[in-house]
């Protein structure tokens, strides 16, 4: 009965996962009406799933046993897990900020390893919570630089505008094809907030765990995923077709590097960074940071990790009791 019940509880996850997840891979092209949500969300499930079979293995295993041990995640903490980090991002999808499915799903097991004091903070802070900054920091970075190359228009970059308008219909479908691209890699990385618990407790094998949960991130797209891409695309800052795909392929070519190394990293984050200086160099700074949407997203950035964790934990002293 625990089984099946966690079975459960994780396809939920999963659903919320790619609720969330569909709104840095498409919401540039989304937000700039080059395709629509239906056909969004099946390029998203095509490649989301191909990321997670080629791909997922290195953060299911980081999430399954490196960095709380093996040995503490049964099957009742698999599912306090699952829970906990599912909770968190409904409140998130509910809000319509993208958020991390990561950041709740170490979130949940921090609390897990905090009760059994059995946490890793060699794996958390050397590997976790540095590329947490580094990554995010370098999406927004590199996101600046390259657009500041082709933004304001001025006569140093005029050739590139010609050649945008003498080739708009390829830019637009290059732009679709880098928005596959980052499917793959939200695949690749994200999944594994799902497998790895379920790895870690026993309940299932690696591959059949990405086989099966990864359908799952489609099926939320295309049920909750249309909020978090209005959030991403249209409300902190109109995208283009350049922007966007300046954006994508920063963010995924980011993500992918986190998955070979099995850091399960914020695409989300990275994707909202990386907009975040197109905004800033289209309105400002002052304007961006002061941004209703701005403020309200990194407010649940902040919250919904630490209730993952409270909630874990929470529930480990309940169930002692």
């Amino acid at each position: 009965m625990l089984s099946t019940v966690l079975l459960i509880v994780s396809i939920i996850f999963a659903l919320n996962i790619g609720a969330s997840g569909i709104a840095p891979s498409f919401a540039c092209v989304y937000g700039s009406k080059f395709i629509g949500r239906d056909k969004a969300v099946l390029f998203f499930s095509g490649f989301a799933i191909l990321g997670a079979v080629i791909l997922g293995r290195n953060v299911a295993v980081t999430l399954g046993g490196r960095l709380v041990p093996q040995e503490f995640i049964t099957l009742p903490v698999a599912l306090i897990i699952i829970v906990s980090a599912s909770f968190s991002l409904i409140i998130a999808n509910l809000l319509k900020i993208p958020q991390s499915t990561s950041q709740v799903t170490v979130g949940a097991l921090i609390g897990v390893g905090a009760y059994f004091n059995a946490l890793s903070l060699r794996v958390l802070f050397l590997r976790i919570f540095a590329m947490w900054i580094i990554l995010p920091l370098a999406a927004f970075f590199v996101s600046l630089f390259l657009y500041k190359i082709i933004y304001p228009p001025r006569a140093a970059n005029l050739y590139l505008y010609q050649k945008v308008f003498r080739n708009e219909k390829k830019l637009r479908l290059f732009a679709i094809l880098v928005s596959c691209y980052v499917a793959f890699a939200i695949g690749a990385n994200n999944i594994g907030n799902v497998v790895g618990p379920l790895l870690g407790a026993g309940l299932i094998s690696l591959n059949l765990g990405l086989f099966l949960f990864s359908p799952a991130l489609g099926i939320g797209a295309w049920l909750l995923g249309s909020g978090t891409m209005n959030t991403a695309g249209r409300q902190i800052v109109p995208l283009g077709l350049v922007s966007g795909s300046l954006i994508s392929a920063v963010t995924a070519t980011l993500l992918i590097i986190a998955s070979a190394l099995g850091i399960p990293q914020s695409l989300v984050q990275l994707s909202i960074f990386s907009t975040l200086a197109v905004s800033c160099l289209k309105k400002g700074h002052s304007c961006t940071a002061g941004s209703t949407t701005t403020r309200k997203t990194f407010l649940v950035w902040m919250i919904t990790p630490m209730a993952s964790m409270f909630i874990a934990y929470l529930f480990l002293l309940i169930g002692r009791a």
